[in-house]
């Protein structure tokens, strides 16, 4: 007897990634429901209400909790649902059913009709109607699909979107497409066969053609294992069992040859039991090992090898999650990008990267036939690439763009360029040693590359050979067209007790104290600050020493032009009293001009000294009575303002 196991036996990846999003969260002690049963296999069902899973027919049931969305999928209804009544949901719907809610819900936009190929009653068909925003049609075979166009002639000629279930039969949905092109003119096909289903029911179909008979091992509830049943029996003796006992060992007897294939929900365990219980029946035979000696053990890791690592590939971007990237790469295992081989950058988020419809080159880093995944790298082909660019630059000298991705504790900071990660010491971070390299964080940086160690892929780059360049050449054409009087806007780079020093761009001028405010200062950060953008002019060039004299108060802003300007003669202002002599009060007019109040002119009467009537801090009216501007002296007069108002007092009054 010759038993041979199907290649593609077992878990698909939309479901082995259900069971395991339902294990993690048991895992940190989540109270787990799943919306209707996870997985269609009664066995991974009892294990999983062991530990404690309960199952929810609505959404408010799982109140408390946390609500499994099975890789079926769902009606958007039903999340809404799930919203209002504040339950916590973790979505683990297969990229692949996902993928066909967005196609019904885009088609539905554009006015499609949308035409669904499965089983009307099945919670992945219900979920897909659930997408559709306007009027669709669900058919189980070509014979209903031809009666519904026969009775529906007007959308012959209409717009329309054809989708089929992810386990729907292939030979089924061949038969279905022939009705399709020849009805509808209009129609966008999408073929949505999941490739692991498609792949397992073809398979069964060749292996059903040299056996004598067929074992489908799978739950009674799964569609794809009773369609897998169907493909089989059509071509041998087929035997549809939930588990080992319920093989039918007397009838197998006779088989030369026996083939065994499970439904995307079996677990590798079952199918395990299985065939050795299968094994059993042949005589003096190990009852692990296969017709050519192998045991099952080794027979699951051969398959693990059917993709070479290293293997490029093109895929399309199907789905975005936090932490991966689902790819189809056209290929029997679904494919994903885990986000840390996504980019070299570990800040970047997922669909910074890559956006769902994206085609996009891949290495293959592991395959798993029995889960049915291969893991991508999008990091490393990137890096491999990029790895000959950072090399012909460090030859060429080539100024290459990149970002700044880590501050490294120990000095220095990582830069990413074409997928390479290239070390930047800090002493080569900045345009000048000792600078801050906090802020070059998640900036875009230009460098060159100045060591490479081929052996160790490793690459040192040097931003201040270029910043170098650059103000050098930025500083010969400032001297170019340089000249006094000239403005620009620069940036405060330093300070020191005597003045500022601001970037130019390319090259450095000093505002000296004195030219910093009207007002007399201490220090210039009185005025300004380090990384302030300001106006200046040129005051003064040195091009023998290339010193550059810049002015920053402004002549319109002198307040004697204010005072000018605004404050004639015989104006009345308010004035704070700032100092007292023997002869008078001085008071502050505007901030740069203090006037005097002569003894005499303090009040109406004679008093003996200042501080008889005022004191430093007060405000008081006062009149301005002269101006000389060449000595920049101010009178004022408070006593004028007494004696107008006392005249006014007097006037007679006209009746």
């Amino acid at each position: 007897m010759k038993i041979t196991v199907a290649k593609t036996a077992g878990f698909c990846f939309g479901v082995n990634r259900a069971v395991e999003t339902v294990n993690r969260l048991l895992d940190e002690g989540e109270t787990v429901w799943t919306l209707g049963p996870i997985i269609h296999n009664p066995q991974t069902l009892d294990s999983l209400a062991a530990r404690g899973v309960r199952i929810a027919e609505t959404p408010a049931e799982a109140r408390g909790g946390v609500l499994v969305i099975r890789s079926h999928g769902v009606a958007r209804s039903v999340l809404e649902e799930a919203e209002r009544a504040g339950v916590r949901t973790v979505d683990a719907t297969c990229p692949f059913v996902a993928k066909i809610h967005r196609l019904v819900q885009e088609a539905s936009r554009e006015g499609r009709f949308v035409l669904i190929a499965g089983d009307e009653k099945h919670p992945e068909v219900r979920g897909i109607v659930g997408h559709c925003e306007g009027d669709c049609f669900v058919f189980s075979d070509a014979e209903e699909l031809d009666s519904f166009s026969q009775n529906r002639k007007g959308l012959h000629g209409c717009p329309i979107c054809v989708v089929s279930q992810t386990t729907f039969s292939l030979s089924e949905w061949k038969n279905c497409l022939k009705i399709v092109k020849r009805v509808y003119t209009n129609a966008a096909i999408f073929d949505t066969i999941c490739n692991a289903t498609a792949n397992r029911q073809s398979e069964a179909q060749a292996l059903s053609r040299v056996c004598d008979a067929m074992i489908i091992v799978g739950g009674r509830q799964s569609s794809n294992t009773a369609k897998l049943y169907d493909v089989c029996r059509r071509n041998c003796a087929s035997y549809f069992v939930e588990d080992a006992r319920e093989l039918p060992l007397d009838a197998l007897r006779g088989a030369d040859s026996i083939g065994i294939t499970a439904g995307a929900s079996t677990p590798a365990s079952i199918i395990k039991e299985v065939l050795v219980t299968m094994t059993e029946i042949k005589e003096n035979q190990d009852p692990t090992m296969m017709e050519d000696g192998a045991s099952f053990e080794a027979m699951l890791e051969e398959s693990l090898k059917s993709f070479n690592t290293d293997e490029k590939v093109r895929g399309v971007v199907v789905s975005i999650a936090p932490n991966e990237v689902y790819v189809d790469v056209g290929r029997k295992q679904a494919g994903f990008i885990p986000v840390d081989e996504l980019s070299a950058d570990p800040n970047v988020k997922p669909e910074d990267i890559v956006k769902v419809g994206d085609e996009i080159e891949l290495l293959i880093m592991r395959t798993n036939d029995q889960e049915g995944t291969i893991m991508l790298s999008k990091k490393r082909l990137d890096a491999a690439k990029g790895w000959e660019a950072v090399t012909a630059a460090s030859e060429d000298g080539t100024i290459l763009d990149g970002t700044v991705t880590e501050i490294l504790p120990k000095g220095g900071i990582i830069a990413v360029t074409h997928g390479v990660r290239v070390f930047i010491p800090a002493s080569q971070a900045t345009a000048s040693r000792g600078e801050p390299l906090e802020g070059l964080l998640k900036q875009d940086v230009r460098f060159r590359i100045i060591e490479v160690n081929r052996g160790r892929r490793r690459a040192v780059g040097s931003i201040r050979s270029v910043l170098a360049d650059e103000r050098k050449a930025l500083a010969e054409k400032f001297w170019e067209t340089a000249e006094e009087g000239k403005e620009y806007t620069g940036t405060v780079k330093s300070l020191t007790s005597y003045g500022a020093f601001v970037d130019l761009g390319g090259i450095d001028g000093m505002i000296h104290i004195s030219e910093l405010s009207w007002d007399r200062i201490k220090h210039p950060s009185e005025v300004v600050n380090v990384g302030d953008t300001v106006k200046v002019y040129i005051k003064g060039l040195d091009r023998e020493k290339g010193k550059i004299s810049l002015g920053y108060k402004r002549q319109e802003d002198n307040p004697w032009e204010v005072l000018r300007r605004d404050y004639p003669v015989g104006s009345v202002v308010e004035a704070t009293v700032v100092g007292m002599t023997t002869f008078g009060a001085f008071a502050r007019i505007i901030p740069g001009i203090d006037g005097l109040i002569h003894i005499s002119q303090i009040a109406d009467h004679r008093i003996e000294k200042p501080q008889d009537v005022l004191k430093i801090g007060d405000v008081v009216k006062v009149k301005i009575t002269e101006i000389d501007f060449e000595k920049k002296r101010v009178s004022l007069s408070i006593r004028a303002l007494l004696e107008e108002e006392q005249k006014d007092a007097e006037a007679p009054v006209e009746e």
